[in-house]
């Protein structure tokens, strides 16, 4: 049977605890949250972290942040989970899909740069299964074109590009701590960024437009209450010290799979890239045209029944469309419709396997394999 997730002991309970005991359950009257942004500021290599309720939201506070607003254009792919385009719709922007890479899954820079135009405001740009993106290419498509670029890390927990850690290469890093993430509270998020100024404006908008530092009553700007509790930040401080160590044992895991899965005919793995210097382990995943159904089936069969199909791409969602053409019918011009080929391919071929089965033994891992292996060559 392979591991469950999330993964802890009494260290959480204790922390629970701790924070019951002392009376101070919200961020306003302890320091649990203070600290956790100060400790995953320093895993992730950035200037400051703010803690808030979700990753979604922390994409919505991102972007708003940076000033992105009505009518704006944010350009986002298609092949990634609802929130990275509803973040989008809820400061009344426009997601603009651009497609992704075949290879990767990635945003396309190619494609992101062609979908540019005198609207356009931000790029988010995701890091999907703990993947890094080519940061590079999009930082020098911020700074040719005056761009803001979101990272959002939801999935990338440690990942790291040319040896830094992502979530502050670009303007703003955003990460989840939802319940299926490798760092989780069940619940929240955090955004991280290099400057003091995109800071404080996240940091008003998650705590009802104060400033840090400033009064109890001193409300510079209009913010929500988007805080984390002290309970929350308890489980993630603990959450981030065992990360490292399980972080090990899926990068071992995962390369096992590659050397497995590799040279199997229909197979087909994201190509090995020297930029990506951590992976963030959240999913494995892998290509079996013609072959999904059968290895998803085989897989389940064999009691791997968290294996899974993946995304539905965004830009055949119905809500998302419906929104985002209504925002542009108020402001009088057409919603730009989107052309993602590579987007709809990947959403008919591709697997997923969660992170959980990355944590397993080298013997489940084979086991894991030789699933595959079989069920593709059967299918053929």
């Amino acid at each position: 049977m392979m591991p469950e997730w999330p993964q802890y002991d009494d260290e959480e309970a204790k922390a629970l605890l701790e924070v019951l005991n002392s009376g101070k359950w919200g961020s306003t009257s302890g320091d649990t949250v203070a600290t956790f942004e100060r400790e995953f500021a320093a895993y992730q290599q950035a200037e400051h972290a703010i803690c808030l309720a979700n990753g979604t939201l922390a994409i919505a506070g991102a972007l708003r942040a940076a000033g992105v607003g009505i009518g704006d254009e944010v350009i986002v792919p298609p092949y990634t989970f609802i929130a990275t385009a509803s973040a989008a719709l809820f400061v009344g922007a426009v997601p603009v899909f651009a497609d992704v890479d075949p290879d990767t899954h990635l945003l396309d820079p190619v494609a992101a740069e062609a979908a540019i135009t005198e609207r356009t405001k931000a790029i988010v740009v995701v890091h999907l299964a703990g993947r890094p993106a080519d940061l590079d290419a999009f930082t020098v498509l911020g700074e040719r074109h005056g761009l803001t670029i979101v990272e959002d890390a939801a999935q990338a927990h440690g990942a790291a590009y040319k040896g830094r850690p992502v979530g502050a290469i670009g303007d703003l890093g955003t990460f989840s701590f939802q319940s299926s993430k490798n760092i989780t509270a069940g619940e929240g998020g955090v955004v991280l960024t290099d400057s003091a100024e995109l800071a404080g404006a996240v940091y008003s908008l998650v705590n009802v437009g104060r400033v840090p530092g400033g009064g109890w009553y001193q409300h510079e700007s209009v913010g929500y209450n988007l805080r984390l509790t002290e309970f929350q930040a308890a489980i993630l401080r603990v959450q981030l010290r065992r990360h490292p160590e399980l972080q090990q044992l899926r990068e071992r895991n995962a390369r096992q799979l590659t050397d497995a899965l590799s040279t199997v005919e229909g197979i087909h793995l994201a190509p090995e890239d020297p930029t990506i210097t951590a992976h963030g382990r959240h999913l494995f995943m892998l290509r079996v045209p013609g072959h999904r159904d059968a290895v998803l089936n085989s897989l389940k069969a064999a009691g791997f029944d968290k294996a899974s199909p993946g995304y539905v791409p965004l830009h055949r969602n119905t809500a998302v469309l419906q929104e985002a053409t209504a925002i542009t019918n108020r402001l009088g011009r057409p919603y730009p419709q989107p052309t993602c080929p590579n987007a709809d391919t990947l959403s008919q071929d591709t697997l997923w396997l969660p992170q959980p089965y990355l944590l397993g033994t080298p013997t489940q891992t084979q086991t894991l394999a030789t699933t595959i292996t079989t069920a593709v060559a059967a299918s053929n």
